[in-house]
């Protein structure tokens, strides 16, 4: 049996992604650096599957940007659609999907944490050995990356917009009974202050795993905003 990473993205439409940078930002400008992201998430993610042994899926929405989200993706992604209600009914539908094919341990990540590699989804595995739950918190206080030793129905059964999402995840999972470990913390980019945190992280000395995204920040120059890029 072996694992499955799942990326779940939107299809970068102007005025329906980023819209936390809209102003300063214009609508298509913040499609625009969304798509950065997205591509840059994309071939990072291939990138650890392979290395990982694991099989990529993206998750779409909208639905009927399947077909054009998977002639972006790097090959080997199954492309499938985002169903449900809400982010967490969808996280654990897909979750459920892929472990029904067998895979497992999973892992679960947005496309909106371009600093998010390798190194972390190896560091994610790694603490399934001794929990089932690992989370790499956000700032905002919710979480940019899942791991799980399986599929667990309910866990996501709660708001997931809310600076309460890690609380509240962590507190399912303790009523589920499943033992749960915070991994390093990450961050999400939705708005000029993230920007901030990417500039440090940029600073820090590694290569990160982003180049589309900050030579489109480089070109456009919001980083006098969100935080020197220097």
């Amino acid at each position: 049996m072996s694992g499955a990473l799942l990326v779940f993205a939107k299809e970068p439409r102007a005025g329906e992604v980023k819209t936390r940078l809209c102003p300063p930002l214009a609508p298509a400008e913040a499609s625009a650096f969304y798509a950065c992201m997205l591509d840059d998430v994309l071939e990072t993610s291939a990138a650890a599957a392979t290395e990982l042994g694991l099989a990529p899926h993206l998750y779409v929405t909208p639905s009927d940007a399947c077909e054009r989200l998977a002639r972006r993706a790097p090959p080997g992604f199954r492309v499938r659609p985002q169903e449900g209600p809400d982010l967490g009914a969808r996280m654990e539908r897909a979750a459920a999907e892929v472990a029904a094919a067998g895979a497992a341990p999973l892992l679960l990540r947005g496309s909106d944490s371009p600093t998010l590699g390798a190194a972390e989804c190896r560091a994610g595995l790694a603490a399934l050995v001794e929990v089932d739950l690992a989370l790499s918190p956000d700032p905002d206080g919710g979480y940019n990356l899942v791991a799980l030793r399986r599929a667990v129905p309910g866990l996501f059964a709660h708001p997931m917009s809310t600076p309460r999402v890690l609380e509240e995840t962590l507190a399912r999972a303790r009523a589920l009974g499943l033992r749960s470990r915070l991994l390093a913390p990450g961050f999400d980019v939705d708005s000029f202050a993230d920007l901030a945190q990417l500039a440090r992280a940029r600073r820090g000395g590694r290569t990160l795993p982003c180049p589309r995204t900050l030579a489109w920040l480089d070109a456009r120059g919001p980083w006098e905003v969100g935080g020197s890029a220097g």
